[in-house]
């Protein structure tokens, strides 16, 4: 069995990161357990993320190995980089924008304890600035969400591999790392979820190890373009394990009318426009509607990616 230097090590992949690299940094340098590394991979540095995390560096504060591509490669080569890298027995993904609690490192290698081979989740519980897309949509969905992840079934959890999440270098080495197909934003974790699931690996999802996520997509629009092209990348998961393993989304009724309409005009630029206008308004709007238009344009941006990959042009 091969020997490593540390029970553990967390990768930070970022880009643009300089303002939030503070929220993982100083919550991981306040940690119970001590016998870990933190390898922070600057995806391009468009802001001296690099120089924020040679401060840390040289504070000596915590244990960090730096690695800089030259220019934007992606998350999933920034998370693989990162693995790779790694001189320990259990690996850590923790995002840039990710507040954890003292005992974080420590609850993770727990859930490693003994024999048998696991992956372990945590769920981020967002935090917003108080916005209109926050008060009638954000609070809402985020709650929403992690109450149907804790009643999700066991065969079913792997949906929820993201930002939090740790396996064994054995285990990374076995599923062969991220699937570097994956270039816009999303669906890379669902991948590996569910190649994790596939492979036999016991799945944990753990109430202990939620933590604070100072969310990056704080208006409609930027959700909404997230959703498009979430909706995107969906078609490299679908080439690679089936249309049946996630069935595509197919809204009924008024609702389903509604969506495939936007969805039909939904692009960078609409979505956009849709979002502000939206948010420039919701205030003025009951909750209830101002959430329903919200959504009408988040979830029809999605469909649109998932119909329409080649509108999301960008690649994050």
């Amino acid at each position: 069995m091969k020997q490593y230097q540390y029970k553990a090590a967390v990768i930070i992949p970022t880009r643009g990161g300089s303002a939030k690299l503070h929220y993982p940094l100083d919550s991981l340098s306040q940690q119970t357990e001590k016998n870990f590394q933190v390898i922070v991979v600057v995806d391009g540095d468009i802001d001296n993320s690099a120089n924020i995390v040679q401060e840390y560096i040289d504070s000596g504060k915590l244990n960090i190995e730096l690695i800089v591509f030259e220019e934007n490669q992606g998350r999933v080569s920034a998370l693989n980089a990162g693995y790779n890298s790694a001189d320990a027995e259990i690996i850590i993904r923790c995002d840039d924008d990710i507040q954890v609690k003292s005992d974080y490192i420590a609850q993770h290698i727990s859930y490693h304890a003994g024999d048998r081979e696991v992956g372990v989740m945590g769920l981020v519980h967002n935090k917003f600035p108080n916005t209109p897309h926050a008060r009638a949509y954000g609070y809402y969905r985020d709650k929403k969400f992690r109450e149907e992840a804790y009643t999700a079934s066991a065969d079913q959890i792997w949906h929820y591999w993201a930002a939090n999440c740790s396996m064994s270098a054995a285990t990374f080495a076995k599923i062969g790392g991220y699937d570097q197909r994956y270039r816009r934003y999303g669906w890379e974790d669902v991948d590996m979820g569910y190649m994790l699931y596939k492979a036999g690996i016991e799945l944990v999802l753990s109430p202990d190890l939620e933590v604070n996520h100072f969310i990056a997509a704080t208006t409609t629009a930027g959700r909404a373009r997230r959703a498009l092209h979430s909706g995107a990348s969906r078609q490299i998961f679908v080439e690679k394990h089936g249309q049946g393993v996630i069935p595509e989304p197919n809204p009924q009724g008024i609702w389903g009318i509604c969506v495939r309409f936007l969805a039909s005009m939904s692009t960078e630029k609409t979505t956009q426009w849709f979002g502000s206008t939206i948010d420039s308004v919701a205030d003025k709007l009951p909750q209830n509607i101002a959430e329903k238009f919200m959504a009408l344009i988040i979830e029809s941006a999605s469909l649109a990616g998932i119909k329409y990959p080649n509108r999301a042009k960008v690649i994050f």
